[in-house]
């Protein structure tokens, strides 16, 4: 059974995932922890649950969700996976991150790349890949058709949408994502995003302005 726990971490109020299986084995998903305190924090709940951390992968790559992967990579030795477009975004993002006033140390370990289509085995779930591009080039979201869960990073939110404002975003590309690979899943799929409260499928596709 897959289960999860949600951290928020950063100035940017960032979701940070941790994806749990029968086995007591870890997905890491987009550990946004930037400050000390927040990487105790996920390193305390880990080892308080008996947790072992078996895999790290970013939804995509924007600052707010790769501040930890250094740190998850130092801790656990866990080497990264993403999609091949969000290579590009996550080489800006220490950039990035003087930019907006928030400097940190970019992960730059071995990269694995995922893709659309792709299966994610963990333990007796299985997660499927959905390439969502708009909000950055090679956005991924993980489907669980058993749990009936969207990791969704920054794709959909509770009536809202992400931003495609930054480089690589655009807007027609992101509701075109949104209505053909997440407005096609079972109207009770609990969304969880990367930014506030979870949605479902269903409430969206009658509530969401930015879909009607």
């Amino acid at each position: 059974m897959l289960t999860y726990r949600a951290f928020t971490f950063n100035p940017f109020a960032e979701n940070t995932y941790i994806l749990v299986n029968s086995a007591s084995e870890a997905i890491i998903l987009d550990p946004g922890c930037h400050f000390p305190e927040e990487k105790e924090m996920l390193r305390e709940y880990l080892e308080n649950n008996n947790l072992k951390p078996i895999q790290l992968i970013n939804t995509h790559c924007h600052l707010d969700h790769v501040f930890g992967n250094k740190w998850v990579f130092d801790t656990f030795g866990l080497e990264l996976f993403l999609h091949p477009m969000e290579k590009i975004v996550l080489q800006y993002a220490e950039q990035a991150g003087q930019k907006w006033g928030v400097p940190f140390e970019n992960y730059t370990g071995p990269l694995h790349f995922i893709n659309e289509g792709d299966v994610i085995h963990f333990g007796d779930d299985v997660l499927k890949v959905l390439l969502t591009p708009g909000h950055s080039p090679g956005s991924i979201c993980l489907y669980s058709e058993k749990e009936k869960l969207l990791f969704g990073g920054d794709v959909l939110f509770r009536q809202s949408i992400g931003r495609t404002d930054l480089p690589g975003g655009d807007h027609d590309t992101l509701l075109k994502s949104i209505r053909e690979q997440l407005f096609v899943l079972p109207d009770d799929v609990t969304v969880l995003s990367g930014h506030g409260e979870s949605t479902t499928i269903g409430y969206e596709k009658y509530n969401n302005p930015y879909l009607k």
